[in-house]
C-alpha cells in the first residue's frame, strides 16, 4: 500500500485556451494564477456555449458593462 504522505502533487499544467471571441490563444492556470485575476473586471460566466476570454476580449466586454 501506498503510504499517503509519499505522494507528491504536481499541479496541473495551464490549460491552452482560445478566446471565445477573437479566436487568440492564451493559458489559464487552474491554481489561482491565472493572468485574469490580476484584472480589475469581474464580469458574470460568461455567455451559454463561451469559456473563457483573452484579456483584450474581457477589457472590452467589461468597458460595454
Amino acid at each position: 500500500m501506498t503510504n499517503p504522505k509519499e505522494i507528491t502533487l504536481t499541479p496541473p499544467a495551464p490549460r491552452r485556451l482560445a478566446c471565445s471571441r477573437c479566436g487568440t490563444e492564451f493559458g489559464c492556470d487552474l491554481s489561482g494564477n491565472c493572468w485574469c485575476a490580476e484584472e480589475t473586471a469581474r464580469l458574470p460566466m460568461p455567455v451559454k456555449g463561451e469559456d473563457c476570454l483573452c484579456r483584450e476580449c474581457l477589457r472590452k466586454a467589461a468597458a460595454v458593462s
